[in-house]
């Protein structure tokens, strides 16, 4: 929230229009690591339901779209959210995914003993649960998603 309030600023006093852009995941079969496949594979667990978190997320190819429509049709000093329209629970996004690759389902597990069995940075994501509104997005940038949900975005990465 800083790093914005600074580029607003800046932005202001010198009379630059800046757009600021919210990106959460980050997914393509083309980027290393960017899929959950490997996790999958791994079998690395996810909360369980009632302890779940929401994720939200952007294909590769969306978000660089994104990217040029902000810089020719953002507003001064914008805040969009560029994400698709999913609205999954972080289990369920990894459920979608096995489903699709014919892999089985991460193991769930309670939000107490996630920090005995996962990584710290991945604790971290798990300590958030944000539902972003991609609405402005849509509206303001005029950006029709190529890939709307994980699922549309997946089935072409398989």
């Amino acid at each position: 929230m800083d790093a914005e309030a600074q580029l607003r600023f800046w932005g202001r006093a010198s009379g630059v229009r800046a757009s600021i852009l919210r990106i959460p995941g980050i997914y393509a079969a083309d980027r290393e690591g960017g899929t959950p496949r490997a996790r999958l594979v791994k079998a690395v667990p996810v909360l369980r339901a009632e302890d779940d978190v929401y994720t939200n997320h952007i294909h590769a190819d969306d978000l660089a779209r994104a990217c040029c429509r902000a810089l020719w049709r953002g507003a001064s000093q914008r805040v969009y959210n560029i994400n698709d329209d999913s609205g999954l629970k972080m289990g369920d996004y990894f459920d979608l995914a096995a489903d699709l690759y014919g892999l089985p389902r991460p193991p769930r597990i309670a939000r107490d003993s996630a920090s005995e069995q996962l990584p710290l940075m991945l604790l971290s994501f798990m300590n958030e649960s944000r539902r972003m509104d991609n609405t402005r997005m849509k509206r303001e940038l005029g950006l029709r998603l190529r890939y709307p949900t994980v699922r549309t975005g997946l089935q072409d990465a398989r």
